[in-house]
């Protein structure tokens, strides 16, 4: 009987990536619950904050891009050990200067990175789904989650005790960048197929297609481009809609407010952490399928919610429905385009940050407009337009006669 278990070196892989994943979960969280002690750093008005705020993205889009090309001559592996100890670094710069182009070059370096960083993270991650047969890609995500919660409240310490943010951040990034720097050593680079830019497992030829296969074509790909804005505009809505929307619509107290987003937070980690087991028994269509219900159906109770816990009750069913879609897309890309996903993994997470920049002031506009229940079901229909691109999500290669391989769709895990 043959063991078709995964060797050491893939499991060492899987170990490192996902301390990578939770690092970089960590290191976010940081900057995004710490703006306000930001803007008061720095002395930024109002009017000003949405401009850096916006340029991270951007910019992170930009590093995305560069990524595809770099990948080509260097392994995302050691693209993700460059580029995760900057990250670090400039969250560290960002809360330690003391004028404004200081915080303007900080958060320059740290979009552009980023955008490489969450690139290469998941070239690895779609490589090691593909190396090991079976879904793993939730797993990954589930450990940003978690790292995303402990930066979150880390952060809250920070607050809470009023500490300055290089007295928060300092001993934090000393201690995380030499833990990812030193996890990147087992990063399972030799995992990878000739189109992902190296050789397989068996120093053989690896992913099906090949080199010559390499190919992206946007009209396939797009349908999953548009599920990852979809599914970030609604994760942007709760991040920042949440707490004033149980403060000023629902009517809660400040400090109720506050609990939505830390239940999102933990029920997207539930989701995540159980839900490579939903794809290996129900495929990634349906699971899918199922999480675009469940975040709809979250939009609908938020929308409708007569008090503050309903109005939780459906922040949470918007984590478990939400958090399947994201790390679902990716692992899809790569099996859409075993000949080159890192080049469909950089150019879908580049919809990553497109929907992060359209979310917040979507919401926000149609609010200010109109009122706040009805700006929520905006992402909720969304989120439903994926269910006509669920078929995408089993996209696997068909070899046909010629020996070139065009997609064609089924329902896999």
């Amino acid at each position: 009987m043959t063991d078709t278990r995964p060797g050491p070196r893939l499991r060492h892989g899987r170990a490192s990536l996902a301390i990578s994943f939770f690092v970089q979960g960590a290191i976010f969280a940081l900057l995004v619950t710490r703006i306000p002690a930001l803007q008061d750093r720095y002395g930024i008005s109002d009017g000003l904050l949405p401009l850096f705020l916006a340029a991270v993205p951007v910019l992170a889009g930009v590093g995305s891009v560069t990524t595809e090309h770099l990948v080509k001559r260097v392994r995302p592996g050691r693209v993700l050990r460059g580029v995760q100890p900057v990250v670090s670094l400039a969250l560290l710069a960002a809360g330690s200067g003391s004028a404004v182009w200081q915080l303007a070059v900080a958060l320059a370096v740290f979009g552009l990175t980023v955008g490489a960083l969450d690139a290469s993270m998941n070239m690895l991650g779609v490589s090691l789904q593909r190396a090991y047969g079976r879904s793993i890609m939730l797993g990954f995500h589930a450990a940003y989650s978690l790292g995303g919660i402990a930066g979150a409240s880390l952060a809250w310490v920070g607050a809470h005790e009023d500490l300055p943010l290089p007295v928060l951040y300092a001993p934090l990034v000393a201690a995380l960048v030499p833990v990812a720097f030193i996890a990147g050593r087992w990063f399972a680079d030799d995992a990878r197929g000739p189109g992902d830019g190296g050789t397989g497992p068996d120093g053989g030829t690896g992913a099906a297609g090949g080199a010559e296969h390499g190919v992206v074509s946007m009209r396939p790909l797009l349908p999953l481009c548009l599920v990852m804005a979809f599914a970030y505009i609604g994760d942007s809505t709760v991040s920042n809609w949440s707490a004033k929307y149980l403060e000023d619509v629902l009517y809660s107290s400040d400090q109720l407010a506050t609990v939505p987003y830390n239940v999102y937070m933990v029920t997207t980690l539930l989701g995540r952490s159980f839900g490579d087991l939903g794809v290996r028994r129900f495929g990634a269509a349906a699971v899918v399928r199922a999480g675009a219900l469940l975040a709809a159906g979250g939009f609908a109770v938020v929308a409708a919610a007569p008090g503050a816990w309903v109005g939780m009750l459906g922040f949470t069913l918007l984590g478990l429905g939400l958090c399947v879609l994201v790390p679902q897309t990716f692992a899809a890309a790569g099996r859409l385009f075993p000949g080159a996903s890192d080049a469909a993994v950089a150019r879908l997470n580049i919809f990553n940050y497109v929907g992060f920049l359209i979310g917040s002031p979507l919401v926000g506009a149609l609010g200010g407009a109109w009122n706040y229940r009805g700006a929520m079901l905006v992402p909720m229909a969304l989120v439903l337009v994926t269910l006509v691109y669920a078929r995408s999500f089993g996209a696997a290669p068909a070899r046909y006669g010629d020996g070139h391989e065009r997609p064609r769709t089924v329902d896999v895990g």
